[in-house]
């Protein structure tokens, strides 16, 4: 009869947390793993059949951490802006798992960036919806044009070459906020790519 495990499950994913915390994903191996625990790698092996399962635990782990950053954007004033500035805030505050989640390039493990993309619209279309009065396809464009805005901005945290503090950053993503919705509502077909661009800009250039 083999011995009884020395760890659960939830320690030894606890564990391959806080590796990636501290060296990234690509230091989650066996051998990390039981040096943290203080064992061999075996303990690893009896829950988990390859390194990539854990991995995929981890993955779940870091779209836990960020729904809860998403939750607190949402009870802001303005949960479209409160939402951009709690995913900057997770970049800031956990860099290595918001790498994992945005940063990593798809393998059998996680998904595309854009699925993290799709995540976050599914979770604040109805706020937009109901805030900013628009129709579903509106509000998903609308927050698709401001994550990705948002999104330069955590890859130069993330990275280390952001040369802009928070209330900056706030600043900038107001204004794009603003012009993206004033854009949406007063420029008809724009949402549909149905629109004369030619002269909208030429009119644009006299003011």
């Amino acid at each position: 009869m083999p011995p009884k495990a020395k760890f659960s499950r939830q320690e030894i994913i606890e564990a391959a947390v806080r590796i990636t915390r501290e060296k990234g994903i690509n230091a989650v191996t066996a051998r990390e793993v039981g040096a943290v625990l203080g064992v061999s790698s075996r303990p690893l092996f009896t829950y988990f059949d390859t390194v990539d399962a854990l991995k995929r635990e981890v993955y779940v782990y870091a779209k836990n951490v960020y729904k809860e950053y998403v939750a607190n954007g949402l009870k802001m004033d303005i949960p479209a802006l409160g939402v951009g500035q709690q995913y900057l805030k997770f970049a800031r505050e956990d860099p290595e798992l918001y790498k994992y989640l945005f940063l990593v390039p798809p393998d059998d493990v996680r998904g595309s960036v854009m699925e993290g993309l799709k995540l976050s619209q599914d979770l604040v279309r109805e706020s937009v919806m109901s805030i900013y009065n628009m129709d579903a396809d509106t509000a998903d464009k609308y927050f698709r044009d401001l994550w990705l805005v948002a999104y330069s901005f955590t890859t130069l945290i993330v990275t280390g070459e952001c040369p802009y503090n928070d209330e900056q950053i706030s600043a900038m993503l107001t204004e794009f906020s603003l012009s993206i919705c004033k854009a949406y509502k007063e420029i008809p077909g724009l949402t549909q790519g149905n629109y004369d661009k030619d002269t909208i800009f030429r009119e644009l250039i006299k003011k």
